[in-house]
């Protein structure tokens, strides 16, 4: 034997004087261990497989609307501070730290259609069914005071949809056509329309801000360019498109929730054909949010069920659902990439981890 592969191991055993050690040899001669490197291999194998097997993606739901959560918004500043409003014209501001509500405002009569925070955190802004746009403080208001908005603005039609430009005080909203509103006038700077039909959502593109892109019901997705004050491109899809949203790594790359059960990703210079069809959902796709890194997405849809995709992928690599889920209207990633919020019909917002393996908490 090689005595320099040769180790002793020294094992205690008690006999009535006290403690005596007795060494027991290993060799750790590799030509007496052929299978050690596949033998571990499996061992971490197995215990990764274990990890995802008893992985708890679902951490906590936030109740206390009383009607289906029919939008959401993050605040642009802090990670803690969540937006959402229901059917019932009630806006909450949700503690995510705490896991509670900060602060309700009856805002509107009937739904709350669409809502966003204004870039600097500040302000944000709401629009409903009785066909008005409401900027409303951050902040709650001080002891005595009223909960009253900064601004209303009444429009002549249904608001559907609303979006905030990312660095000016402009924003945008949808019904019959899309308008392009400065903070401090109450009739829009611009309106957009190609064809006649209701837009049902309007997004900013977080990099190139002044683009603008909209999903109608005649299944047209339309790209605006705001500095033109006209219509860019148009695709026209099989079935109609819920909801897009912007890569915020990629300029040019959007993808589109349809009604199909299957989510677009196109690129704006290439609108022919799409990069990638994201297949897997059984029912209508209803809503879509990025990652911060640009690399996945999240998708809401009616058959009760959230997936996560990976950008280049046409299937999903996570699907979170509960007993209790119903269909699952308005879907979040948070900014620090650890977190997606769902909001559904059965008037419940869940927390989940976007990883979900992750160990969260004092490891």
């Amino acid at each position: 034997l090689n005595p320099a592969c040769l180790e002793l191991h020294y094992i205690p055993w008690v006999s009535h004087v006290g403690v005596a050690f007795t060494a027991v040899p290993r060799n750790y001669d590799p030509a007496l261990h052929p299978f050690e490197v596949p033998r571990e291999y499996t061992r971490a194998l197995n215990a990764t497989k274990l990890e995802r097997v008893f992985a708890k993606p679902f951490l906590s739901s936030l109740d206390g609307h009383r009607d289906g959560v029919n939008c959401m918004a993050k605040h642009p500043k802090s990670l803690s501070t969540v937006l959402s409003g229901a059917c019932d014209g009630e806006v909450k501001i949700w503690n995510l730290t705490k896991r509670q509500c900060v602060r309700t405002i009856q805002a509107h009569e009937g739904f709350v259609r669409g809502m966003c925070a204004r870039f600097c955190g500040t302000s944000f802004f709401t629009v409903g069914d009785d066909k008005t746009v409401k900027q409303w403080k951050m902040e709650g208001p001080a002891h005595g005071e009223e909960e009253e908005p900064i601004h209303t603005i009444l429009g002549k039609t249904v608001y559907t949809g609303i979006d905030h430009h990312w660095k000016e005080a402009v924003f945008a909203t949808c019904g019959h056509q899309v308008d392009i509103w400065d903070e401090q006038r109450t009739s829009p700077m611009c309106s957009l329309t190609w064809g006649f039909d209701s837009i049902s959502s309007v997004k900013f593109n977080p990099i190139e801000t002044y683009l603008l892109g909209s999903c109608a019901s005649d299944r047209n997705i339309v790209l605006y360019d705001m500095r033109k004050s006209t219509p860019l491109k148009k695709v026209i899809l099989n079935m109609r498109t819920n909801t897009l949203c912007w890569n915020p790594m990629e300029a040019f790359v959007f993808t589109a929730a349809n009604e199909d059960y299957n989510l677009y990703t196109f690129d704006m210079r290439f609108l022919e054909s799409p990069v990638t069809v994201h297949m897997d959902h059984v029912s209508a796709v209803l809503d879509v949010d990025y990652s911060p890194t640009g690399k996945e997405f999240v998708s809401a849809s009616f058959d009760k069920s959230v997936r996560i995709f990976p950008v280049g992928k046409g299937h999903s690599r996570e699907v979170y659902h509960t007993k209790r889920m119903q269909h699952v209207i308005t879907v979040k990633w948070t900014s620090d990439n650890k977190y997606i919020l769902c909001g559904s019909d059965e008037m419940n917002i869940r927390l989940w981890k976007a990883n979900a393996s992750e160990k969260l908490g004092v490891v």
